[in-house]
């Protein structure tokens, strides 16, 4: 989803590395995660994965930035 997301926001990250995550079962799975891409600029994402059977690709569902190691992940 990191192309996904560099669209969004217009800008291209160096850094895009996953350092913590929660599910959440949906009819498929929302996945929040807590992303590092630069410095100490770390972003949150929800990311959905559709049931297997519908055989779709990961997408990017929305974003919060300019967050912090230390912010806690929760659900958005």
């Amino acid at each position: 989803v990191k192309n996904q997301l560099e669209e969004k926001v217009g800008k291209t990250f160096d850094v895009f590395t996953a350092v913590e995550f929660k599910t959440q079962l949906v009819a498929g799975t929302n996945y929040f995660i807590k992303v590092h891409v630069g410095n100490d600029e770390f972003m949150h994402l929800r990311v959905f994965r559709s049931l297997p059977h519908e055989n779709k690709p990961l997408s990017l569902h929305s974003y919060q930035s300019s967050k912090a190691k230390h912010d806690e992940l929760t659900y958005f």
